[in-house]
């Protein structure tokens, strides 16, 4: 389970003891976005939580048509576990962000209206051996909006073909989590303004994501 958009260290240290196993920084243009000195004070208050298996939760930068020397810059100043790209990088890239930085790579698929036809999830299997997850989102990212969940069995079973854990992003909030949970096989869940109050996270919608998905 994956927290994102964080920017504000109280609430990071609200955190402390949640079954939480990411918390991301949005560095892509959006309301959200951080500087990266700022992300490093935040990324040191994350590795001071505790999870109930008494580890601190992974942080994930979340970025859109990244270049791998501006990410090397990047990561020297804020030391991110997980890079995640959002835009149209390719296979190749998501190989050198794993091999010359040495970071996790989760690789984000939008959900078009092509998936109707049952197609889209094919653009998941070229990633084959370059990524260590994937994740699908509603098109344009950071909308609040679902999308059709009817085509996360076909990313799921690409996925698995290729040996890496899904998560699905895209609308999620405490009240529909345990529908997608109930009615789809997923790996992970990544929600954002689904646990935010004026735009703001709001711990207590956090908790109650967090005791909804763990409750499956």
């Amino acid at each position: 389970m994956k927290i994102c958009g964080l920017r504000d260290a109280a609430t990071i240290r609200a955190m402390d003891g949640l079954e939480v196993d990411e918390i991301g920084f949005v560095f892509a243009k959006s309301r959200r976005q951080v500087e990266p000195e700022a992300a490093a004070e935040l990324i040191a208050e994350v590795k001071q939580l505790k999870t109930p298996q008494g580890e601190a939760p992974k942080t994930v930068g979340v970025f859109v048509g990244a270049a791998l020397e501006g990410l090397r810059e990047l990561l020297a100043v804020a030391p991110l576990d997980v890079v995640q790209l959002h835009g149209d990088e390719d296979p190749a890239l998501c190989s050198a962000v794993r091999g010359e930085l040495g970071k996790e790579v989760w690789k984000v698929f939008s959900v078009h209206g092509d998936d109707a036809a049952g197609t889209g999830h094919e653009r998941l299997l070229a990633f084959e051996g370059t990524i260590d997850a994937a994740l699908i989102d509603t098109a344009g990212g950071g909308t609040g909006q679902t999308f059709g969940w009817d085509a996360i069995p076909r990313y799921a079973a690409a996925a698995k073909e290729i040996n890496v854990p899904l998560y699905v992003a895209g609308g999620l909030h405490p009240d529909n989590a345990a529908e997608l949970l109930g009615n789809y096989e997923v790996d992970g869940v990544d929600v954002s303004s689904g646990v935010e109050t004026d735009g703001v996270k709001d711990i207590e919608k956090i908790r109650a994501f967090v005791e909804r998905v763990k409750a499956r």
